[in-house]
């Protein structure tokens, strides 16, 4: 019986454990990140050893039934450490995710698709949008100087204009010397529309076997931007705004009116004439940099809205951007906005598109109202006592500077208003298992106006116009892109394949019409129309350029193993634009191979190396910015050209250009070969690169002689071909110091040098750079050997003292106080004791050799510190300021504590008759230094914790305070050593004349997630 009853109570016993053991649980928690506490929407709630889970909603909640005590669950999301965590009897779980540093950037953007990057076999640096946005700058070009190795990006302060970037090195000389950038699968030259909080990341491609799968386009680089797309979960609410203001840094200090006086005097003294001004008259006088500058406002602000559901995702955004720029009057307005769906209609088939629309409009800037803050005479005051404005007439000085910038300013009237639309539309349909099918549509439209209008006025002797004038200038865009990729991926075994083939066709199309009427009156902005005007001061023109594109493309990418990598693609181009004599079609191959050295068996039993992979490319690519028709001779007629014969006018014509025969494809040729490690847990990662790029059969234009009678007097060609070498090298450790101090250090640097292989005019070079420069006078050089656009002329060994020294020199027509000139050869290539066109030399490069950036973050508990440097190291720059001078133009306070003015008083600086003589033309005296070194950004931001945040009701807090380009250090003597090139050219690049400068600025934000 005992027994019985024994059996009786194991079997209830049982039983019991069995009802337990099996009934279910519901687990709910919230899923957030270790390094902010932010909640992490998205991720994998998964029953380990099943395929049962849940992903986290927006704000980083789940809930899901396990079958018993005994489970476990999984949490795993993209770049983070996956965590196990068993249930137990705990039905509430909380869950910190640390990022995991080995696949934060796992995959980073090529063309046509993605890749891991331990398979990427190219030079491709990819930035976060995130790092992008920390730096409130306008443009988000802007914002990866200095993170990029051997990338150069030079801006400029002038509101809404776009930076200046250059990929190791300059690749091309004539056309457009930009990046094609593509947006979301559609093509640019430029992003100003784009609103940095928009972009998801930006993956710039720099070597040729990355870039020739966009052959056509690739010669200057590609930048990939893909923009932000919704996520599954509840709607996110997201507001970034800053406001602040910018000052100018560096400012020049030019010399007062009692300075100014003096040399005034002492330069007509030169010229054998009398004292112009009595310098006891005047004291400070105007500082005209202080009058017409000032501190300007900027404000920005970011509206967006993510989500989505099951299906179907969302993102909307609005932007609005108000810039004043530092001169008196300047501003610039932006307003952005953008939508994207996608949308999984089967579960094979997925469509979606993006939309985005700019507009813009500024109060431009009066045109070269630099110029005349440099050269305007302090003397003259703004206005006088009776309200006019100040005269230089009243003061003799001459029409080298006989202008009042206050009136430059009152009476310069432009606006321009810019007008943008773009979209992409795509469909992925899956054929079979690894087999994938894209289509897209993408295109954008623009239109553009500027107006200007200059009124009838009289403000001073020479500022005037008894003429009113009205122009339009309206330049309009068409551009659309269509492109269809099959894509497909396999693994057998240890080998894996990808295989892509593509085809694309495009279609560019600008038009610019110009029309202008005379004595159109002014009553209102409003008012302003060319119907006004009288009949016979109207005048119309137009002008355009229409470019059609066909291509098909292929990429296979092999990986055996982890270990070895192969990538090989091929693009052909047929281009309208290159249509005569039977040259549309280029192909553009390219080939890269890589070894990860660290998945070799022998390396498994090392602790020095986490990665380790060599690679090297060699690729081909082309370039069709340049101008249609290049090969069509064209000719203009007009009244100048008719002639009478027998009482009858007979129409003339003169041949516009001399044209080539046949216009070629211009081509890039580079070689890349790079190593990637990391170290220490992938704390320390290093990638250093080498790298040649040629540009074979590049597009020049070449001086010929005005007697020929030609209108432009130059001929375009493939008349060149030059080089592009270097070393990249970027260093990141990035480390956590106990559990409430992170942060990381970056460091890259470039070294380029730039060399012309070969000129089609032989021994003949290439003269330009004459922007600022008076007399004619050409500042650079294209010749074999040297760099593009190298500045060109004399060598300044001193200055002459007294008349002796003259009569005993090569400059038997020099006066005291000017430049002596070194001669260095005549026509036998020695000394003849004669200073001509010969004794030039190569006196300066404009092409920077050395670039690099430092850049930091420090985050301890609920501070972030952001601190970002950025150079540029041994790089030339023409000051033009100092020679452009007609007159009596004013002069730096540095020109007039050193200049010449004695017997003795100076043996480097020349006398106040710096314009005069020979000295104005192209010497060693105003090639100065560009090299600068600059705290680029810096940022503190407080984070509020998550406890502060859930009693507001919202996601996420952050303010911040931010200074841009605050600390400048560098010995040029201008406002600024960032100098854009003239009209993008490289042979003009580098010279200092009427340069909107740069300016510090300091920025208040708020980040708010709701």
């Amino acid at each position: 019986m005992k027994t019985i009853v024994r059996l009786l109570y194991i079997m209830v016993f049982m039983s019991v454990s069995m009802v337990s053991y099996g009934q279910e649980i519901n687990v709910t928690g919230k899923v957030t990140s270790s390094a902010d506490n932010s909640p992490l929407p998205g991720a994998s709630v998964l029953i380990k050893g099943t395929t049962i889970g849940v992903p986290t909603d927006a704000e980083g909640n789940f809930a899901i039934r396990v079958p018993s005590a005994q489970s476990v669950l999984v949490f795993s999301m993209i770049g983070m450490i996956p965590q196990e965590v068993a249930v137990g009897t705990q039905t509430v779980l909380n869950v910190v995710m640390q990022e995991d540093a080995k696949t934060l950037e796992e995959f980073v953007v090529m063309g046509y698709g993605s890749q891991r990057k331990l398979d990427v076999t190219g030079s491709v640096v990819q930035i976060k949008g995130e790092d992008i946005a920390k730096q409130p700058s306008m443009n988000a070009v802007s914002g990866l100087q200095g993170k990029v190795a051997g990338v150069q990006i030079n801006n400029s302060g002038k509101p809404g204009e776009a930076p200046q970037i250059r990929i190791r090195g300059v690749g091309t000389a004539y056309g457009s010397a930009n990046p094609l950038y593509v947006v979301d699968g559609v093509w640019f030259d430029d992003i100003s529309f784009l609103n940095s909080g928009d972009i998801e990341s930006m993956n710039i491609l720099k070597d040729a076997s990355s870039q020739s799968i966009y052959g056509v386009r690739a010669a200057n680089g590609v930048v990939l931007i893909t923009t932000k797309k919704g996520k599954s979960g509840k709607a996110i609410v997201d507001y970034n705004g800053f406001v602040g203001y910018q000052k100018v840094t560096n400012q020049i200090k030019m010399a007062n009116a009692n300075e100014y006086a003096t040399m005034v005097n002492e330069l007509s003294n030169v010229n054998g004439k009398p004292n112009v001004l009595d310098p006891s008259q005047y004291g400070e006088g105007t500082d005209w940099y202080h009058q017409i500058l000032r501190n300007a406002m900027v404000t920005n602000h970011q509206l967006s809205i993510s989500g989505g559901g099951e299906k179907t995702t969302y993102s909307f955004s609005l932007g609005y951007l108000n810039q004043d720029g530092i001169v008196e009057k300047n501003n610039f307005k932006r307003y952005t906005a953008r939508l994207q769906n996608d949308f999984q209609v089967l579960k094979s088939l997925k469509v979606g598109y993006t939309a985005t629309g700019s507009f813009s409009k500024s109060k431009d800037e009066a045109g070269g109202i630099f110029r005349q803050l440099y050269a305007a005479g302090p003397v003259v005051p703004v206005y006088y006592a009776d309200g006019t404005y100040g005269d230089p007439t009243d003061y003799n000085l001459g029409d080298g500077n006989n202008f009042n910038p206050q009136v430059s300013i009152d009476y310069y009237n432009q606006n321009t208003k810019k007008t943008l639309l773009t979209g992409n539309a795509y469909a992925e349909l899956s054929i079979l298992k690894g087999l994938t099918f894209r289509t897209s549509l993408g295109g954008r439209y623009s239109q553009d106006e500027t107006r200007y209008y200059n009124p009838e006025y009289v403000a001073t002797f020479k500022q005037r116009n008894t003429t009113s004038l009205l122009e339009f200038t309206r330049p309009q865009a068409r551009y659309w892109i269509f492109e269809n990729t099959l894509t497909y991926t396999k693994d057998i075994g240890q080998h894996s394949f990808t295989i892509l083939a593509g085809q694309s066709a495009q279609r560019d199309q600008s038009y610019k019409l110009t029309a202008s009427a005379l004595n159109v009156p002014f009553s209102s902005e409003g008012d302003l129309y060319l119907t006004l005007g009288n009949t016979d001061g109207r005048n119309v023109k137009d002008e355009g350029d229409l470019g059609t594109y066909a291509s098909y493309f292929g990429r296979v990418n092999y990986s055996f193993n982890d270990r070895y990598l192969i990538n090989a693609s091929l693009r052909a181009d047929g281009s309208s634009k290159f249509f005569q004599g039977g040259n549309a079609w280029g192909y553009f191959p390219s080939v890269g191979a890589g070894w990860v050295i660290s998945n070799e068996s022998f390396m498994k039993g090392q602790n020095i190396f986490d990665n380790l992979k060599l690679r090297g490319s060699w690729g081909k690519i082309g370039n069709a910015s340049v101008p249609s028709n290049l090969s069509t001779l064209t000719v203009a007629t007009g009244g100048g050209l008719a002639a009478i014969f027998g009482g009858t006018v007979n129409t003339g014509a003169s041949i516009n250009t001399i044209i080539p025969p046949t216009t070629y494809w211009e081509r890039g040729v580079g070689t890349d070969a790079g190593i990637e490690a990391s170290f220490l847990k992938s704390r320390l990662t290093v990638e250093l690169d080498y790298y040649i790029k040629k540009t074979e059969r590049a597009i020049f234009d070449i001086p010929v002689l005005s007697s020929i009678g030609t209108e432009s007097g130059r001929i375009v060609g493939n008349q060149a071909n030059f080089e592009n070498k270097g070393f990249e090298f970027s260093l990141n450790w990035r480390d956590d110091i106990g559990k409430d101090l992170s942060y990381s250090i970056g460091f890259n640097g470039g070294i380029n040098n730039n060399k012309v292989l070969s000129v089609s005019s032989g021994a003949n070079p290439i003269y330009d750079g004459g922007v600022g420069l008076t007399s004619g006078a050409l500042a650079t050089r294209t010749k074999v050997g040297d760099p593009i656009g190298s500045f060109y002329g004399y060598v300044v060994d001193g200055i002459f003292q007294n008349v002796d020294e003259i009569a005993k020199s090569a400059q038997p027509n020099a006066k005291p106080g000017d430049f002596k000139y070194r001669d260095i050869s005549g026509t036998n290539g020695t000394p003849d004791g004669a200073i001509t066109g010969l004794d030039r030399q190569v006196i300066g490069n404009p092409n920077p050799k050395f670039t690099y950036g430092i850049n930091t973050t420090w985050n301890y508990r609920n501070i972030d510190l952001s601190l970002d440097f950025q150079g540029v190291a041994k790089v030339d720059l023409y000051n033009a300021n100092l020679g452009w001078r007609y007159g009596n133009e004013n002069f730096t306070k540095d020109f007039y504590d050193n200049r010449w003015h004695g017997e003795g008083t100076s043996n480097t600086y020349p006398s106040a008759n710096i314009g005069g003589g020979s000295n104005y033309l192209p010497n060693t005296f105003f090639v100065q230094s560009g090299s600068y070194f600059r705290v680029r950004n810096a940022q503190l931001g407080f984070t509020f914790p998550q406890a502060v945040n859930e009693k507001l009701k919202i996601r996420k807090l952050r303010l911040y305070a931010n200074a841009q380009n605050a600390l400048n250090f560098f010995k040029y003597k201008g406002l600024s050593p960032e100098v854009r090139a003239n009209e993008n050219k490289p042979t003009q690049a580098g010279i200092d004349a009427n340069v909107y400068p740069l300016s510090a600025t300091y920025n208040f934000g708020i980040n708010v997630t709701f």
